[in-house]
């Protein structure tokens, strides 16, 4: 696969609910970067898995392949019955490699009219983007993440107990963290941000100052 040269490309490694969502985002918007939650991806996939248990590969594949962004962005793929489905999916090599294809062209082919591309996921360090310009490990503590969560699902009305998020999220760490096929982990030249006492403002900023001035060194901005 051709490689577009001269692009911006950050890679972003996080457990669920340390903010690297966000920060991807606003990140996107400021330096005009093609965005892709890989997360969003095995969520989909759990969702299928979800609506029928004789999911095979073969479909997987041709949902991958015809993907529209817009999909990814769904509400019922934010429930945590989608969340403990795309934690099990995840571990299935077979659709790791389905997708890994999807998001390497993401990562480094990203549609012209974008100056590169931040992706952010559980793997995205360790193997979709290896030679990203930018690694990045985000993680906060797990009381703040399952608050988070709980705030958020709070704001679009679902049935749920801080309790259960916080159960949720520990369950879904130990599977990210200990799975066979990439697992969560932060790599050695990973930049590590801590959000657990950082505002969405405050993370932004930090990552941004930090390239901006690789950026500029680099006289590519």
């Amino acid at each position: 696969m051709k490689k577009r040269k001269n692009i911006i490309t950050i890679a972003i490694d996080s457990p669920a609910a340390a903010g690297a969502g966000t920060v991807a985002k606003n990140l996107a918007q400021h330096y005009k970067l093609f965005y892709l939650d890989t997360g969003k991806l095995y969520r989909l996939i759990g969702k299928m898995k979800i609506s029928n248990k004789n999911t095979n590969y073969k479909m997987i594949k041709y949902k991958i392949k015809n993907l529209k962004i817009s999909d990814l962005n769904k509400i019922e793929l934010l429930n945590n019955k989608v969340a403990a489905s795309a934690s099990i999916v995840a571990r299935d090599n077979n659709i790791r490699s389905i997708v890994k294809n999807f998001q390497i062209l993401c990562a480094y082919n990203p549609p012209r009219n974008f100056k590169g591309s931040i992706l952010d996921g559980r793997d995205i360090t360790s193997v979709i983007m290896k030679d990203a310009m930018f690694k990045f490990y985000i993680t906060a503590n797990l009381k703040v993440r399952a608050k988070r969560r709980f705030i958020e699902f709070k704001k679009l009305k679902k049935k749920t107990s801080y309790n259960q998020v916080l159960k949720s999220l520990k369950k879904r760490d130990n599977l990210d963290k200990n799975r066979k096929h990439s697992p969560l982990k932060r790599t050695e030249d990973s930049i590590l941000i801590n959000t657990s006492k950082l505002s969405k403002k405050a993370c932004f900023l930090k990552i941004k100052r930090i390239i901006d001035k690789k950026l500029n060194i680099n006289g590519n901005i």
